[in-house]
C-alpha cells in the first residue's frame, strides 16, 4: 500500500511548521499569502489533493493571449503570470495563437463576451508596426483594462512592459568584439515587429561604435529552429565568425546549421541566443544567451493591471527592463586568422 501523506511530509516540503500546514489546510486567515502559496505548492508537488477548505473563490476571469507554446519563453511568461494572479483570486483564461488558428481579434471578442476583468497580451499584434492597432483603443473605450508584454508599436497608448531589446543586442555585440570577432552577424525575426527593430538598432549602434569599418550583416528570418539554421548558413557565407540570434530556438538551429557545414561551435563559430529558458544551460555546447527578466516584467505587468482594475490611473507608457548576458560555452575567442583581419 502507498504510504499515507502526513502533515510532517507537507511541512518538510514547504519548509514550514506542521502548525502552519494545519492552519492552511483548515482555511485559517492568519497565514501570510506567501506562506500559504508555499504550502499549496507543496501539496501539488507531493500529489496531495487540495481540501475544499483551501479552494479560493474566483474574483473574476483574466484574459491571457500568447503566441504558440512551442517556444519555451511563452509558457514561462504564462506560468509567471498565472502564479502572480493566483493571490488575487483571478483565474487566467489562456488563449494561444497558432498559424491558421483562432486570431487575436476572435480571442478578444470571446474574452469580452465572458466578462473578463482585464487582458494581458504577450508578443501580440501590439508589437507589429504594420498592423491595425485600433483593436486596443476599442478595448480601452469599452472599459476593458489591458497591458502588453514585449513591445508596443509607436501608435499604441497602453501600459507596456518589455526587455530592452536594443540593449540586449548591444551587449551581445560587445561581448563578441571583446573576444576578437570582427565579422559579426545578426539573425532576427520579421523587421516589422518592434523587438526585431530594436535588436537591429542595438546591433547597429554597437557595430558602428566598436567596428566602424565593418559592414552590417543582418538577416531577417523566422523565430524558428529552421530560421536559425538558414540564417547561419547565409551569414557563414558572408564570413561571419560570430552570430547573434533573436531567440534561443533560432540559436539552436544556427548551431545545427553550422555543424551541417562541418563547423565547430564555438571553435569556428560563436553563437549567442536570446531568452534563456530552463533547458538552455543543458544544450551542447551550453548556450551563451541574453536573459529576459521574465519575473520582473510579469510582476510589473500584473501589478499595473490590478491597479487599473481597481480604478487607479496608470501611465500609458512602456517600461523597459535591463537584460543580462549569460556567458556559457557557445562563444569563445575568434579564430586567430579572423581576429587578425
Amino acid at each position: 500500500m502507498p504510504q499515507r501523506l502526513t502533515l510532517t511530509d507537507i511541512a518538510d516540503q514547504a519548509g514550514v511548521s506542521t502548525a502552519t500546514v494545519s492552519r492552511v489546510l483548515n482555511g485559517k486567515s492568519n497565514v501570510a499569502d506567501s506562506t500559504r502559496r508555499q504550502v499549496l505548492a507543496a501539496l501539488d508537488i507531493l500529489g496531495y489533493e487540495r481540501p475544499e477548505s483551501v479552494h479560493q473563490t474566483s474574483r473574476g476571469l483574466m484574459g491571457l493571449i500568447v503566441p504558440e507554446l512551442s517556444n519555451p519563453i511563452f509558457p514561462l511568461f504564462a506560468q509567471q503570470i498565472e502564479q502572480l494572479l493566483a493571490p488575487s483570486g483571478h483565474t487566467p483564461l489562456l488563449c494561444t495563437q497558432t498559424p491558421g488558428g483562432i486570431s487575436e481579434d476572435e480571442y478578444i471578442e470571446m474574452l469580452v463576451d465572458r466578462g473578463v476583468s482585464g487582458i494581458i497580451f504577450v508578443s501580440g499584434r501590439h508589437a507589429d508596426t504594420g498592423g491595425d492597432v485600433t483593436r486596443y483603443q476599442r478595448l480601452r473605450e469599452r472599459g476593458v483594462p489591458l497591458v502588453t508584454i514585449n513591445g508596443n508599436a509607436p501608435t499604441i497608448r497602453v501600459p507596456g512592459f518589455t526587455t530592452d531589446d536594443r540593449a540586449a543586442a548591444r551587449v551581445a555585440v560587445e561581448h563578441l568584439i571583446s573576444l576578437g570577432h570582427r565579422r559579426i552577424g545578426l539573425a532576427t525575426g520579421p523587421l516589422r515587429m518592434v523587438p526585431a527593430q530594436r535588436k537591429r538598432a542595438g546591433y547597429a549602434d554597437a557595430m558602428r561604435s566598436g567596428l566602424p569599418d565593418q559592414p552590417l550583416r543582418i538577416l531577417e528570418t523566422l523565430y524558428t529552429y529552421e530560421g536559425g539554421a538558414t540564417a547561419a548558413d547565409r551569414l557563414v557565407d558572408e564570413g561571419c565568425t560570430g552570430i547573434i540570434c533573436g531567440s534561443d530556438i533560432m540559436a539552436l538551429g544556427a548551431i545545427s546549421g553550422a555543424r551541417s557545414r562541418g563547423l565547430r561551435v564555438p571553435d569556428d563559430l560563436s553563437i549567442i541566443g536570446y531568452d534563456d529558458t530552463a533547458l538552455i544551460p543543458m544544450t551542447n555546447p551550453p548556450l551563451t544567451t541574453v536573459r529576459q527578466p521574465v519575473a520582473a516584467i510579469c510582476r510589473a505587468a500584473v501589478t499595473t493591471l490590478m491597479s487599473m482594475i481597481g480604478g487607479e490611473e496608470t501611465p500609458d507608457a512602456e517600461m523597459l527592463f535591463a537584460p543580462d548576458l549569460i556567458v556559457r560555452g557557445s562563444t569563445t575567442p575568434a579564430p586567430r586568422s579572423a581576429s587578425a583581419e
